[in-house]
């Protein structure tokens, strides 16, 4: 039997190391603790010349010449990153209140701008409230043909966190012109009315580009009604490229009182609806007098009663699948066969 001393002495080998493996310069497998201790670790000097990771709050890698500790410049966030701690609404959401349109709130202070002619785009009145001074806002509103609309506490309380005192109301970034004195002009000017209704158009980016094409093609006015109309605010004053701010607008209480004014006045009320027989630049319409196209809400088009008085009725000819118009688009279509004919008879 073998002496165990008698056998040949073996170098120490190092003990077998899971998962990875390290070895020295001469290739041999060593020990964790003899490749760091052996020699120095490859990792620090690959990122010696980093600068350090700024420490403390508001440090990141993103900002390597900041200080330690230094928090980032301030960015305001936008709507899609800002939550409802944030001071924000939640992205898809659209704000309580349009911040372009300067507002009132209290009674006395909507009752001055009344007095002073300021041209108010709508009124919101605490449904119930009866006092003086409710009802002479209500008769001046009337008067000037400002919607005024009765809503529930809850209603102003989310338009301003301030003392309303029950009312509210919207200054219009433009100032509504009468409807008789623009005509009236336009005929002693002599010039040829060209003139566009609107009926219950909601959309304020409808509206917006319906008046910059309108601007464009040479109308004179956009008539819309006292209710139910879009809110002329900042985004229909942008979408129009500033024609809002070129083009008359007038704002009637009754539009069938509107038409009876102008075909009294000789202006043919041309109404386009999907409902009539014969299309536009088929029919044999004469465009070159006095005339004021008819254009219906995004919904179900012109009303009924409107409809029943206009003189005449085209509609858009389509040849799709789809059958059916953005109301932007048609009226665009309308203006340009008028301007067309106008043109053509220079």
């Amino acid at each position: 039997m073998e002496n165990p001393t008698d056998r040949p002495e073996r170098p120490n080998r190092p003990k077998p190391v899971a998962g990875r493996r390290f070895y020295d310069e001469q290739n041999r497998q060593v020990t964790p603790k003899q490749y760091r201790g052996d020699r120095p670790d490859r990792r620090a000097d690959e990122f010696a010349d980093r600068p350090a990771r700024p420490r403390g709050r508001g440090g990141s890698d993103n900002q390597p010449d900041s200080e330690p500790g230094s928090r980032p410049p301030f960015r305001e966030r936008s709507d899609r990153e800002a939550g409802p701690r944030g001071g924000g609404q939640r992205y898809g959401q659209k704000p309580a209140v349009d911040r372009s349109i300067d507002m009132l709130f209290g009674l006395r202070p909507i009752l001055e701008a009344l007095h002073a002619g300021r041209t108010l785009e709508k009124i919101f009145l605490l449904r119930g409230t009866k006092n003086s001074l409710v009802t002479e806002i209500s008769t001046l509103a009337r008067e000037a043909s400002i919607p005024v609309q009765l809503v529930p506490v809850e209603k102003l309380d989310g338009l301003t966190r301030k003392n309303h005192q029950g009312a509210v109301a919207f200054v219009s970034p433009i100032d509504y012109a009468p409807l008789d004195n623009i005509l009236s002009g336009l005929f002693e000017e002599g010039k040829v009315p060209f003139l566009l209704l609107l009926d219950r158009i909601t959309d304020v980016r409808n509206f917006g580009a319906i008046a910059r094409t309108a601007e464009c093609l040479g109308v004179q006015a956009i008539v819309v009604p006292g209710r139910g109309a879009a809110q002329i605010n900042g985004d229909a004053l942008k979408t129009s490229a500033g024609a809002l701010n070129l083009l008359p607008v007038c704002r009637e209480a009754s539009l069938q009182e509107t038409v009876r004014f102008l075909q009294q006045s000789g202006v043919t009320v041309v109404a386009c609806t999907e409902k009539a027989d014969e299309a536009v630049g088929q029919a044999d319409v004469d465009f070159t007098g006095p005339v004021a196209v008819l254009m219906g809400s995004e919904e179900d088009g012109i009303s009924p009663e409107l409809l029943r008085i206009a003189d005449v009725k085209l509609k858009v000819p389509m040849a799709g699948q789809i059958q059916s118009l953005n109301v932007s688009v048609a009226a665009g279509i309308m203006l340009f066969e008028v301007a067309r004919q106008r043109v053509s008879a220079e």
